[in-house]
């Protein structure tokens, strides 16, 4: 499958920091608190995929133009308890992320007076059973409306008598309050439920926010437990200090690096969280590289070199010949493309060439 950008969903309770951490990924400047006096527009952005790469092969080619890859970042109203039955914004917001490929769920750790949580306490594990509650619910009422329909329908085909099975598998998995992820369904299983877009089978991400304290101390309340619950489900967990990082992000490029090195943030939050969704799912980017543009390409993990070329242009795709490929730590090492192909490192790989992460790859075809 080639892939346009991956989509990520940003969930959680009120005034946990998400649409700070949408500004954080996507350079934007909403009103961080427009959420909590009643707005229920999603906002949407793009956020670039931090590549040391890119930036070797810019200063090396001086390019017209840069591309990075990028992740297209849907920041939704707060959920509370309820949601999914009306309570709140309800279900205003879920057909916007029906379509994403991974929820991230920012969950609140940091103290702030001025800022009331919006259970009234710091509580993480209660806050994440509350969220995973209203993506189940959500999805158990889709399922007993369409189990309903298939049951009363006059003619029942294979296929539709195949859905019902595995739509009566997920229902008595969430009733037992299991996310769909949690379910190990087949291949099979999965395809029959693609159309559905269900939010408790997206693949997670847990986002703790943090503040300035907890980010010098390296502790939180609840730490342990969510440190012991993401690691039994394999779920990625982030720590931001998200108020923190949007102030350094707003200096000078040398003023941002003093005020990181003074807090031993190695590197931003919001650059691992970027990487860690990109890793996670299973995506990789091959480069292409010259003088008129340096480009980040993503495609899925063990996609072959003619369904690669498609990512650019089916045109491509149709005309493969050769890929001509050239490891990046190669030419980083030796400095040019002259010194690559003198040390015979650069290679010529046919259709069913494994792309792996970093390829640069100049395609030869023929239309």
């Amino acid at each position: 499958m080639i892939l346009s950008s991956m989509k990520i969903g940003l969930v959680g309770l009120p005034l946990v920091g998400k649409t700070t951490l949408f500004n954080l990924l996507t350079g934007a400047d909403i009103q961080v608190s427009q959420f909590s006096v009643g707005k229920v527009d999603s906002n949407m952005g793009i956020a670039k995929i931090p590549d040391d790469r890119i930036d070797f092969l810019t200063e090396m080619y001086k390019p017209k133009k840069i591309t990075p890859a990028t992740i297209e970042v849907i920041d939704v109203p707060g959920l509370v308890s309820g949601s999914s039955a009306g309570k709140g914004v309800g279900n205003q917001f879920l057909d916007a992320i029906r379509k994403v490929d991974a929820l991230v769920h920012i969950i609140r750790v940091f103290e702030n007076n001025d800022v009331p949580h919006a259970e009234g306490t710091i509580d993480p594990m209660r806050d994440i059973e509350t969220i995973n509650m209203e993506l189940l619910f959500s999805d158990l009422s889709i399922i007993e409306n369409r189990i309903d329909r298939i049951v009363n329908s006059k003619k029942i085909t294979k296929e539709i008598a195949a859905e019902l099975e595995v739509l009566k598998k997920c229902k008595q998995g969430l009733e037992e309050g299991l996310l769909i992820n949690n379910l190990e369904l087949n291949e099979e299983e999965g395809e029959l439920l693609k159309t559905f877009g269900f939010l408790s089978e997206k693949p997670l991400l847990l986002v703790a926010n943090i503040d300035e304290n907890q980010l010098v101390s390296q502790d939180y309340p609840q730490k342990n437990a969510l440190l012991t619950f993401v690691k039994e489900r394999n779920i990625p967990l982030i720590e931001i200090c998200g108020k923190t990082e949007l102030e350094i992000n707003q200096l000078e490029p040398e003023d941002k690096e003093m005020f990181m090195s003074e807090l031993g943030i190695e590197e931003p939050g919001i650059d691992k969280l970027a990487k860690v969704a990109y890793d996670y799912l299973g995506l990789i980017s091959f480069l292409t590289a010259g003088q008129d543009e340096v480009k980040a390409w993503t495609i899925r993990k063990s996609t072959v070199a003619k369904r690669a070329a498609g990512k650019i242009h089916s045109d491509i795709e149709k005309g493969f010949i050769r890929a001509e490929v050239v490891k990046f730590n190669n030419l980083k090492e030796l400095g040019s493309m002259a010194k690559v192909k003198e040390k015979g490192l650069a290679t010529l790989e046919g259709k069913e060439y494994i792309v792996e992460d970093g390829d640069i790859i100049n395609f030869r075809f023929n239309v």
